[in-house]
């Protein structure tokens, strides 16, 4: 724990951990508030689950296009344009009435998606230059295991709000976190000294680095087998069951202590198969747990591998591309990591309206392991980061870091 409390006391590290997290909280709450406050207008879940597939289209191309973007035109012109877009679609969603046809609030949730603010990039940018290069994988691993806290708090604050409260009201405490957090990132002097090389590359080359590529494929398989996890256990103890929040609750608890756990430890070229079979052993032992208790400990013990195998991810990406090219391949993360909350929700479905509840935890072993498979067979693609620094390749030409 010292090297983490180390890691507090640097300079702008607690403020920026913090203020990333309030921008980001609405990942956590707007597709629960979109579903409650669309069903309640349109009395249609599928007219719900249609805006939120034009979300998520939105947010899926608009990752690495506009981490890209702060290379051309700097980090706080694109947040603030992209936050200010997405505000307003989001609060239009919120406040449209529900005589406006569906194809309207689709295409006001696709501009929502291709608008939302690229901070998660961003942050991971800024983090190498801010701490030294011993700082710089507890950094990732701490950052991997707080955005467990938007996992967590998230669904709930929006459940309660818009239920026992407004759904209008729901949507509308998402855009206040994402504009005051997202005020309160921008501010950050970090954000106005670090300067992005313009990359001259072409976009999408990025992922012609293997250790990108990589991440971005077992992301997705991650975060598939995170997505039927919740399937199936919503499934199992029912929408409303307070049994299938908490069940959650242990497995997000579970990945932000492994995340805090594996900090220090040196990553390896086979960390990440390692910590990816932790997340298949845990999904696989739930296909045969019937009880709450059982289901939690099998989840309990798939969760302790999520926070790390993506710390994993995030660091190897640091350590394999130039500077101007760490947001895009970051953008390039988020994407596959979206995809893979669709396809593993969307494969989950299938399986459980055939085998039942069961089904879901069946597919998130499947996506678990070929998560594990996927970095053992290319093991050779990661680098081997033990006593190395995992800071960006630098740019032939300089880092211009001006005062704010």
């Amino acid at each position: 724990m010292n090297a983490y409390l180390d890691l507090l006391r640097t300079r702008g590290v607690a403020r920026v951990i913090a203020a990333q997290l309030l921008a980001r909280f609405p990942g956590g709450m707007l597709s629960l508030g979109f579903l409650i406050h669309i069903e309640h207008t349109l009395h249609s879940y599928g007219a719900a689950g249609l805006v939120l597939a034009a979300t998520s289209i939105g947010q899926a191309i608009s990752g690495p296009a506009t981490s890209r973007l702060m290379g051309r035109f700097g980090m706080r012109p694109v947040l603030t344009l992209t936050t200010a877009v997405c505000a307003v679609a989001i609060s239009f969603i919120a406040l449209a009435p529900g005589t406006l046809p569906l194809w309207a609030f689709m295409l006001t949730g696709l501009i929502a998606g291709l608008s939302y603010p690229p901070v998660q990039p961003a942050v991971r940018t800024i983090y190498p230059k801010m701490v030294n290069s011993r700082q710089l994988t507890p950094l990732f691993s701490l950052d991997a295991s707080a955005q467990e806290l938007i996992w967590v708090l998230g669904p709930v604050v929006v459940t309660l709000v818009s239920l026992q409260v407004s759904s209008v009201l729901g949507i509308l405490l998402s855009v206040f976190f994402l504009v005051g957090g997202g005020a309160w990132f921008i501010a950050s002097p970090e954000v106005g000294r670090v300067r992005i090389p313009r990359s001259k590359r072409a976009f999408g080359v990025v992922l012609k680095r293997p250790a990108v590529l990589l991440s971005t494929v077992v992301g997705f398989l991650l975060v598939g087998a995170c997505a039927a996890v919740e399937a199936g256990v919503v499934s199992h103890f029912g929408e409303g069951g307070l049994e299938a929040g908490l069940v959650l609750a242990i497995f997000s608890i579970t990945s932000l202590a492994g995340g805090l756990g594996f900090g220090n430890v040196p990553i390896g070229p086979w960390a990440l198969a390692r910590r990816m079979l932790i997340v298949f052993v845990g999904c696989l032992v739930a296909v045969w747990a019937f009880e709450f208790w059982t289901i939690a400990g099998a989840l309990a013990i798939a969760g302790v591998g999520i926070a790390p195998a993506l710390a994993v991810m995030f660091t190897v990406v640091s350590a394999s591309v130039k500077f101007s090219d760490t947001a895009e391949a970051y953008g390039w993360i988020g994407t596959g990591q979206l995809i893979g909350a669709a396809l593993g929700s969307a494969v989950a479905g299938f399986l459980i309206d055939d085998l039942g509840s069961q089904g879901g935890f069946i597919a998130a072993a499947a996506f678990g392991l070929l998560g594990a498979i996927v970095p053992a067979v290319f093991v050779r693609a990661l680098p081997d980061l033990r006593g190395r620094d995992a800071s960006p390749i630098p740019d032939t030409e300089p880092v211009p870091v001006t005062p704010s």
